[in-house]
Parts: C-alpha cells; structure tokens; sequence
C-alpha cells in the first residue's frame, strides 16, 4: 500500500509505502478510535443509568422503611392501649370475683352450710365423658390466658351461687310450709286435742284441736307459710282464719277478736294474722287451733312440738 503525502505550500509531493504490519496497524488505529470512543461513551451511559437507577432504588426502600417505622409506632401505641384495656379489665375481674368468694362464703356462713353440705371454697362437682382433644399449650400463656382463666373462675363461682341459691330456696321453703310451733307469740295450752267433756254442756266430745290461752288482743300468728282460704265468721268458731299449706295441710284458727287478713292472702311463717279474743263458742280469750291433714283433723301437739325457725 502507498501513501502519497502532499506539501501544499512547496508544492512537492511525497510517497510512503506500507506494508502490510503497517497497513494492520493503521487501520486498527482509524477504526479502534471511534470503536471505542463510543465504547467509552455507552459505558459511561451505562454507568450513569445504574447510578440514577440505584439512587431511585435507595430513595424507595427509604421511604418504605420510613412507612414501615411509622405503621410499627402507630400497631406499638395500638397494642399498649389494648394492653392497658386488658390490665384494666383483668382487674375488674378479680375486683368481681374477690366480692363473689366474699358473698359466697357470708351466704354459706348464714345458711348453715359449713358442716360439709356446701363448700363455695371449692369448684362444683361436674364431670361427664370427655368429649374430644384436649390440649393445652403452656408455652403460649399470656395475659388473655389470665383473662380467660379468671372468667372461668368467675363462671364457676357464679354456678355456685346459682346451686347455694337453690339450696336456700328449697330450705326456705320447706321452712315456710312446715308446720311448727303454737300459734300465738306468748300463750299456754289450756285444752288438748281428743276427748274432753264440754265446757258448755258437761257431756263427753271430740275436741278436733287445741285450745291457747293468752292475752286479749295479743297477736295470733301463722304457724308455717301459706294462702289464706277463709277470713270472717263461722259458727262455733266465731272469727276464724283458715290457711292452706300446700301437700293437704290447712290450719285454722278460731275465736279471734279481729281478723287481720283476708281471703286470698299470701302469709309467711310467723306473720300476725289475727288478735287473741273470745268470740263464738268460748268461755274466754284463747285461740282454737285445728290441724287438717286431707282432710281429716290431726292432734296439732306433734306440730306445736316442733321447733319453730
């Protein structure tokens, strides 16, 4: 290859001839320049690009850790508030059953029951096959097990104010319908049941109750609870009350000064239904007492002997 170089000011011209190193040379040196002039220009490029690119990059996940730290913060204020409405309500609930041992064991104390037939110290007997799986996992207690914990306590407490409940309603009761006790608040018998001769006529007959002699106008009182099914005059008996006491029972009680209930009433034990006086067949202030048991008159002595509660 020649190369002819041309001096433009002498006019002269000069030839140089290449070879074939050269000629390599020469042309590697005319295209490699340009090569890699645009080389360097796409790698600066390149390197700009995933500059920005990761500049983009940083500033996102900045902004999502600052997200991130602001949501933590706000669940962190949440779950100490929730903290705080359990603590609160964990209290209350030990508050609630402190008052209910404390009322189980005074009602208990009231009724009698400390000999063994209640204990409220104790969960209520319960049992039954066991219905499934049943597995606790101790490592997971918190302060909700607690919560669930006390609300089983509080259940079982209440369960045994419901069964002390019924238990002083059945003995109530049976103490309300069980006859026992005179009739009057002071008085003595002054005539048995059974056969006496009459204070009128002399003459021998049944005398279907006992007679109490007392003050006048001292109260007379119901010997066990019950509806009163009769209020007003009645011969013989002058002013009488009759009460029925449920199970066939009915009580009567006869010569009375003044009646202090009426027909339909609902009386307690013990409670004033009438005053003491002589009225009707009577030689003086006493209350005639009859005891009917379906019906047929019974000697009251085995009631009067009972001890009133």
């Amino acid at each position: 290859m020649k190369v002819i170089l041309i001096n433009k000011k002498h006019g002269g011209s000069r030839s140089i001839e290449l070879g074939r190193w050269s000629r390599a040379l020469l042309s590697l040196c005319c295209l490699g320049l340009p090569l890699g002039m645009v080389a360097a220009g796409y790698l600066a490029g390149q390197d700009s690009e995933a500059r920005s690119m990761r500049g983009a990059a940083l500033d996102t996940l900045q902004d999502e850790l600052e997200e991130q730290s602001s949501e933590l913060e706000e669940l962190q204020a949440q779950a100490e508030l929730k903290l705080q409405a359990l603590t609160l309500n964990l209290a209350e609930l030990q508050a609630r059953m402190t008052r209910l041992d404390a009322l189980g064991e005074h009602l208990t104390a009231m009724a009698g029951l400390e000999e063994g037939e209640f204990d409220f110290s104790q969960p209520p007997a319960v049992g039954g096959p066991l219905a499934g799986e049943f597995n606790i996992d101790y490592s997971a207690l918190d302060i909700g097990s607690e919560l669930g914990r006390f609300e089983a306590q509080l259940s079982d407490r209440e369960k045994q104010l419901d069964i002390l409940e019924s238990l002083l309603n059945h003995r109530n009761l049976d103490e309300q319908t069980s006859l026992s006790g005179l009739p009057v608040e002071k008085g003595w018998i002054s005539s048995h049941f059974g056969q006496r001769n009459d204070p009128f006529t002399g003459q021998p007959a049944m005398h279907k109750g006992i007679d109490v002699a007392g003050k006048e106008g001292s109260n007379i009182v119901a010997v066990a609870g019950g509806v009163v099914t009769y209020a007003g005059s009645r011969s013989g008996y002058g002013q009488m009350v009759e009460i029925s006491h449920g199970d066939g029972f009915i009580t009567r009680y006869a010569h009375n000064k003044q009646i202090m209930v009426e027909p339909g009433d609902v009386v307690r034990k013990s409670q004033p239904i009438a005053l003491m006086g002589s009225s009707g067949r009577s030689t003086g202030a006493h209350v005639h007492y009859e005891v009917y048991k379906h019906g047929r008159p019974v000697d009251p002595s085995s009631y009067v002997r009972r001890t009133r509660r």
